[in-house]
């Protein structure tokens, strides 16, 4: 059950009977009182995030697990156009490989930001758009804002959805991370973002992927784990007779969103190099499915990590920055490549504290 939006610990406790008071206790009770799929069906229909813990083979056994591609990242051509290269004026632009790219960013929780944090680390202007009537994740958000300016806009209403459509007229990259059909409905679709910007990459991300029975569900990295097989498979290779084990991290978030910034960057390629608009996708379940393809280690040899537990132990992996919150120490960014120069600009501010306009 993902309780981490009050909206969807809301819907949770309301399709389980509960009070908004009740106790985690009282959520397990009432849990317990239900069939696990039975409960998750009645949850997507009203609106809850729930998943019913699955075994490899229950999953396999599900038409969405067959709608899945084997590959993580797709980019394909939607239109076409002249090639587009950007060009750098200075020794100090193009030290920053992505200087000059303009990315809107409208997206929530890890991957999507994740995505965008990395092309702002290679200079690219990467604008996040959040709104102001959706709740957000405060401490996630600071991490994941890192390089970016954040812009606030309200795309139900008439005059920020046209700051938003002028943003997009303009910009290289869109990054968006809402279900199949969501951006659609607000007549954002890519037939229409195509049109009023030919030379634009649309970056979509979502939990299940774009095809099958449960594209357009609601879903989350916990989630995914949790319904793929992959919390029940660590269990039984674990050894200690629980029902399932989490990963030590949120692998398919990070992983969705690094691949996410590879396919984008090949997309970049391909407008430089053969022209065109191209979309690239990927989704949460592909990249456990990519995970999953490559193996296990042999017995629990794969749970014999170093288990950090003082910030000294990986100093040398941390930067310390002044940020609109303060002091930052944070992970800096962990690829290094000859002659570019890598780090992020922007540090984090308050959510909409810049103006809709490019550098």
């Amino acid at each position: 059950m993902h309780d981490g939006f009050p909206n969807h610990r809301e819907n949770g406790l309301r399709v389980l009977g509960l009070l908004p008071s009740a106790t985690r206790d009282e959520v397990a009770r009432e849990i317990l009182r239900w069939h696990s799929v039975d409960l998750e069906t009645e949850a997507i229909q009203n609106g809850a995030v729930m998943a019913a813990l699955r075994s490899f083979d229950d999953w396999d056994a599900l038409p969405q697990s067959e709608a899945i591609p084997d590959f993580p990242v797709s980019v394909n051509k939607i239109a076409e156009g002249p090639t587009y290269l950007t060009k750098f004026d200075t020794p100090a632009q193009a030290a920053k490989c992505l200087h000059g790219i303009r990315v809107v960013e409208m997206s929530r929780v890890i991957a999507a930001p994740v995505a965008g944090k990395t092309l702002a680390a290679y200079g690219a202007d990467v604008m996040w758009i959040t709104s102001p009537s959706l709740p957000n994740l405060p401490d996630t958000d600071i991490d994941v804002s890192r390089g970016k300016r954040t812009v606030q806009l309200d795309i139900k209403q008439p005059e920020d959805k046209a700051k938003l459509l002028e943003l997009l007229s303009t910009a290289d990259v869109f990054i968006q991370s809402y279900r199949p059909g969501s951006l659609a409905a607000q007549s954002l679709s890519n037939e229409e973002l195509v049109a009023i910007n030919p030379d634009l990459i649309i970056a979509s991300l979502n939990a299940y992927g774009s095809d099958g029975p449960w594209s357009r569900r609601r879903g989350f990295d916990s989630l995914v784990q949790t319904c793929s097989g992959i919390n029940v498979a660590d269990a039984e290779y674990y050894g200690a007779g629980e029902a399932a084990r989490v990963l030590p991290c949120q692998a398919l978030d990070h992983g969705s969103g690094y691949l996410l910034a590879t396919g984008i960057m090949a997309a970049l390629y391909k407008r430089a190099t053969k022209g065109g608009s191209y979309e690239v996708k990927v989704s949460l379940s592909g990249v456990m499915r990519y995970l999953r393809s490559l193996g296990r280690y042999e017995g629990k040899s794969g749970f014999e990590r170093k288990d950090f537990k003082r910030p000294d132990e990986v100093s040398k992996y941390l930067e310390t920055r002044q940020t609109g919150f303060g002091e930052l120490k944070a992970v800096k960014h962990a690829a290094k490549i000859d002659g570019v120069e890598v780090g992020w600009q922007h540090m984090p501010k308050p959510l909409g504290s810049d103006d809709p306009v490019w550098l």
